[in-house]
């Protein structure tokens, strides 16, 4: 037994192993924030809608608009494997290609870095893909930091989505799939999503042609947006996360004609696996998202013009 004036004070003790702690603490906080991947500013390229911000962290390249504080990210490339998708929605609207293998010309409204033209390009070679930008400071900065290019495959078109739709269809345009990625964090252009716009859309798919749109998991125009893709294309796919309370983004897949039955998906995902695994997309997973479930009221209002 400790004699008693050896034996240590018990209110000292507790403060000396509350300061070791609290330094122990401060020590570790002090190295998260050392070891935290820098945010760095590549360039800002000025626009007369808002500014196109090409940002790197995390060892991803990323464009923004506004700054780079600005709430989500419109284009992310992994710099160590830049063909891998970093966004699930990349990956859920590239999965298209399993309801059309044998697509052969594509439509994308809305370039941003250019991901989908970008891996479509390699994913169906011989396919002719024409991208829609209204702005030219997009276009210009995914040339520069992303990697786009125009060449005899790819074409791109400085206007108004809606607007080229309309003019395809007076001009007897038909292309194989037509994707709509004219998504800003939280906005979907109005004239985008109207039963009139997608009634013109509708016009100049394929008669087996397929629509892919980058749409909202939760928003209160869900319902009545739904409703209105029902209401011009009938049944679709509605592809979300597992987890429906996640705020983010859903993608619609509908056809001109019926919807494939699950048989012949999962055979176009067996023999596409190899081919879409590079990009990050699990084929025979990425099926279980292919839900056909009507999650919104029969009477909901259609949008309209």
């Amino acid at each position: 037994m400790l004699k008693p004036h050896l034996m240590p004070n018990r209110r000292s003790f507790l403060l000396a192993l509350a300061g070791c702690i609290a330094a122990a603490c401060a020590a570790l906080w002090v190295y998260c924030l050392a070891s935290e991947p820098e945010t760095r500013l590549i360039h800002t390229e000025q626009s007369e809608f808002a500014p196109v911000v090409v940002l790197e962290e995390f060892g991803q390249r990323c464009m923004n608009f506004n700054t780079i504080e600005d709430n989500g990210r419109h284009t992310c490339v992994d710099l160590s494997d830049p063909d891998k998708m970093v966004f699930a929605y990349t990956r859920m609207m590239t999965s298209a290609v399993l309801v059309k293998p044998d697509t052969k010309s594509i439509l994308i409204v809305g370039l941003g870095g250019a991901t989908l033209p970008l891996a479509l390009a390699k994913i169906l070679p011989g396919a002719t893909i024409d991208s829609i930008e209204i702005d030219p400071a997009v276009a210009r900065v995914a040339e520069r930091f992303f990697g786009y290019r125009q060449g005899p495959r790819q074409h791109l078109f400085i206007e108004d989505g809606r607007a080229y739709v309309e003019r395809a269809r007076k001009q007897g345009k038909r292309y194989d799939m037509i994707m709509l990625d004219a998504f800003d964090v939280d906005y979907i252009p109005a004239h985008l999503l109207t039963r009139e716009f997608f009634e013109h859309v509708r016009a100049i798919l394929a008669p087996d042609g397929v629509l892919v749109a980058n749409s909202f998991t939760i928003s209160t125009m869900y319902e009545r947006e739904s409703a209105t893709y029902a209401a011009v294309f009938g049944d679709f796919f509605n592809l979300r996360p597992e987890n429906r309370a996640l705020t983010g983004n859903r993608v619609v897949i509908a056809t001109k004609g019926p919807l494939p039955d699950p048989g012949a998906l999962r055979r176009n995902a067996k023999a596409m696996k190899a081919t879409l695994a590079p990009f990050g997309i699990q084929a025979e997973q990425i099926l279980q998202l292919f839900s056909r479930e009507r999650d919104w009221p029969q009477d909901a209002a259609v949008l309209t013009d």
